[in-house]
């Protein structure tokens, strides 16, 4: 392939995806929009919103570069299989990094706000929000990459070029809707 048929290729697969991260982005933000309630009766819990969504970005984009990378060493099959150790150990190290780096998110979000004076949720109620946010985002993220990697594998797309954006977009819009979810479940059980 010449260098030219390598970016025409490039850009088919990658501009679809890219244009439904835009939208994707937008939806995230008009569902953060919509937060106003909880995000006064929370407080510091706008503080964890980059935090969260950054490290959905960073622990479920590395699980799709390590699928991506074993597909294309040959290491796992693109099978949805529940018996395949390569597979369960890789999704089972970015469940455990998501939920433990929300819920230090949560911790240096009350620290960080106490040092510099500004009021805060107490912590329980931040790492609550925090530790449920970030185990049914990982469940859903972990879904959706797994997915969008074997299906696009098996389809002749280049996983790399996927995995990214999806990632990107899924994390935004699934980390805003879980982190709304967890606010609403963890204040009706009484936290705040």
């Amino acid at each position: 392939m010449t260098v030219r048929e390598v970016a025409q290729q490039a850009y088919r697969e990658s501009l679809p995806v890219l244009a439904l991260s835009a939208v994707g982005g937008l939806f995230a933000g008009v569902v953060l929009g919509g937060m106003d309630a909880e995000l006064e009766q929370v407080a510091g819990l706008l503080v964890l919103v980059p935090a969260l969504l950054a490290t959905r970005g960073n622990v479920y984009g590395s699980l799709g570069a390590r699928l991506g990378s074993a597909l294309h060493q040959g290491l796992v099959d693109p099978t949805f299989s529940t018996d395949d150790e390569r597979v369960n150990a890789a999704v089972a190290a970015a469940l455990a990094n998501g939920v433990m780096v929300s819920v230090i998110a949560a911790f240096l979000a009350v620290a960080l706000l106490g040092a510099l004076g500004r009021p805060s949720a107490s912590l329980s109620t931040l790492v609550a929000i925090a530790l449920l946010a970030g185990l049914i985002s990982g469940i859903l993220l972990t879904i959706a990459v797994v997915s969008v990697v074997f299906v696009g594998y098996r389809r002749g797309l280049n996983p790399d070029t996927l995995a990214g954006p999806v990632v990107t977009t899924t994390g935004d819009v699934v980390g805003i809707a879980t982190l709304l979810v967890a606010t609403r479940i963890v204040l009706a059980l009484g936290g705040g």
